[in-house]
């Protein structure tokens, strides 16, 4: 039930691939305030158990929605299917992505950057305006206010060998979070940027696994906070940039990495 300073209750928050990993935790932490969410993923198995976490965690209502991102007629018509049911749009959480698939920049194959970009950063860019329209003719009509959030990366500021086309995506869409935070605050309309660190999802397999062990092994001693991240990490920053009380914060990148950018 949502109260307090970070109360999303009345809120309606879309969250692309939001049915697992870290666009789950930004949903989860806004159902625990109480908020509406509205889930665009592939997956409808994945989608019906996301539903079912987030309705546990309080939410008042959560609707699924099939959308392929990576086509902007999809988004536009998830769009006009979520207006339909939610009648408002108060905060878009713009994080599906692609995993990088190569180790060199040479191996990359002309057709793997198109692809990966059609996903990563146009399905971002589509899903950002259209959300940002609704929102701003909200405004004209006399209601103003809106968070548009997208999910960075650390990659944003050091550089991945052979994973250009990554670093890229998330790079271009955190100045298009600028440009609209420039762009749309006469509105009331926020816009930012979250960009994780290491965190540790269910799609790196089992938490005594093999890889999930590196990982831990290798980054934990390296990071301030002495571990990886994980979810649940990023449900605060989810009700937080939802709620209204980020009304004030905008054209920010919020690091969520337990300190790994400030070592020395």
């Amino acid at each position: 039930m949502g109260n307090g300073l970070f109360d999303c209750t009345g809120k309606v928050t879309l969250v692309t691939g939001g049915n697992g990993g870290i666009g789950l935790g930004f949903a989860t932490g806004i159902a625990r305030m109480g908020g509406d969410v509205a889930i665009w993923a592939r997956n409808a198995e994945k989608n019906a158990a996301a539903r079912q976490v987030l309705l546990d965690a309080g939410a008042r209502r959560v609707e699924t929605y099939i959308v392929d991102v990576s086509s902007e007629e999809a988004i536009l018509a998830g769009y006009d299917q979520l207006m339909a049911d939610f009648e408002r749009i108060d905060c878009v959480f713009a994080n599906s992505g692609a995993s990088p698939r190569y180790n060199s920049i040479f191996d990359m194959p002309t057709d793997h950057w198109h692809d990966f970009q059609k996903t990563a950063l146009d399905g971002a860019f589509f899903t950002l305006r259209e959300g940002a329209r609704h929102m701003k003719a909200r405004a004209e009509a006399g209601e103003p206010g809106g968070s548009l959030v997208a999910c960075g990366s650390l990659s944003m500021f050091q550089g991945l060998a052979g994973k250009a086309e990554y670093a890229a995506s998330k790079s271009a869409v955190a100045a298009v979070i600028r440009c609209l935070a420039a762009e749309l605050g006469a509105f009331g309309i926020r816009a930012n940027v979250v960009a994780p660190g290491l965190i540790i999802t269910p799609m790196m397999g089992p938490a005594d696994g093999p890889a999930v062990q590196y990982l831990n092994g290798h980054y934990a001693p390296i990071t301030p906070m002495k571990r990886t991240g994980a979810v649940a990490d990023f449900e605060g920053i989810g009700a937080f940039l939802c709620s209204d009380a980020s009304s004030f914060i905008s054209g920010e990148t919020i690091k969520v990495d337990g300190g790994y950018m400030i070592r020395g």
